[in-house]
């Protein structure tokens, strides 16, 4: 039995990729703008634009998912919408309440492995739409997705390109949620990039948080944010006066393709991960090709290795089971692998 912890609770519980901490020790001296208008900043914003093969996009930098999350939806949305979201969407579940304390319904549809199905959303608005009554309701006004799930699940091009036509039959906006967008991206069995998703969403951000930042996001609006959408920022208590911290980071994880470098090592661990599992019999609750693993473990097994690994609790399979998210990260040690491995 090992004494030390092996964590794989989540992707957020290192500090940074050296690179990005040497990039802002190297700046550290340097006085420069406020508010984002530094150069460091607006050098990591034209590399997000090439990268999203998208020079228009306006890139905003915030601290944290739901944060950005909030500002978004609080901004497109009219007082009299809502966002569309999967039940076990980040939002539906997992940020208390965040988007409705904006003043915003969350309009939860049933998922299918954590995704938004675009036939389910076409009848949805279509419903809403033959109710006579629909001027006295919440109007779907946005589509909230992210990319991977909450199941660790991902979806391809034509689901992106589906879900992005039943926008614009109805006029409403796509949003999607990339905190974990670096691992999707060096998924092995996704079609989608950047550009893809440049080219097919209203808005959407590039987690850093989770991707070897130590905080902050990249948001990007690929045809242009709204009007005033700094001062919506500043209304929400979301502008940082530091602007610097986030876009130095950024500036490292867009050189030289560190962000899919650390990504792809994130993916590379999850398929040892699952390797061992497998080995070990362990059952897996749904399959997930990026760095979130889901497995059901009985609750007398769970007691006895709790001590010794760090796991996130997921949700009760029955009340003998328990289903549990193993995390693989970019700071993820090839060597933790080997340990789990003994310990199961």
């Amino acid at each position: 039995m090992f004494l030390e912890m092996i964590s794989f609770e989540s992707d957020y519980n290192n500090g940074a990729h050296p690179r990005v901490l040497q990039h802002l020790v190297e700046t550290n001296a340097e006085k420069t703008v406020s508010y984002g208008g530094d150069v460091y900043s607006k050098r990591a914003a034209d590399k997000i634009r090439a990268a999203c093969d998208c020079l228009a996009a306006d890139v905003f930098f915030l601290v944290g998912g739901t944060q950005t999350n909030q500002v978004v939806i609080d901004t497109l949305l009219r007082p009299y919408e809502g966002v569309v979201a999967a039940d076990t969407g980040h939002i539906s579940l997992h940020e208390a309440g965040a988007i409705e304390h904006g003043g915003h319904k969350v309009l939860a549809l049933p998922h299918r492995d954590g995704r938004v199905d675009a036939a389910d959303l076409r009848a949805y608005v279509r419903a809403f739409y033959a109710d006579e009554n629909h001027e006295h309701m919440v109007f779907p006004g946005m589509v909230y997705i992210s990319h991977p799930t909450e199941y660790g699940t991902l979806y391809s091009k034509q689901e992106l390109t589906d879900l992005a036509e039943v926008c614009r039959e109805f006029g409403m906006r796509l949003y999607l949620d990339g905190a974990r967008l670096g691992y999707a991206l060096a998924s092995y069995e996704t079609d989608v990039t950047l550009a893809d998703i440049a080219r097919l969403c209203d808005a959407f951000y590039i987690g850093g948080t989770k991707v070897g930042a130590l905080c902050g996001e990249a948001l990007v609006f690929p045809k242009g944010a709204p009007n005033r959408f700094v001062t919506m920022v500043k209304q929400h208590g979301a502008l940082v006066a530091k602007g610097r911290l986030i876009g130095v980071q950024f500036d490292a994880l867009f050189t030289d393709d560190l962000y899919l470098t650390i990504g792809r090592h994130a993916i590379d661990m999850a398929e040892k991960l699952k390797a061992v599992l497998t080995e070990k019999g362990v059952p897996f609750y749904r399959k997930s090709p990026t760095n979130q693993q889901f497995v059901v473990l009985e609750n007398s097994r769970l007691d006895a290795l709790k001590e010794n690994l760090g796991y996130s609790f997921w949700e009760m399979a029955d009340d003998e089971h328990t289903v549990i998210r193993l995390a693989t990260s970019w700071a993820t040690d090839p060597a933790d692998i080997e340990r789990l491995r003994e310990l199961f």
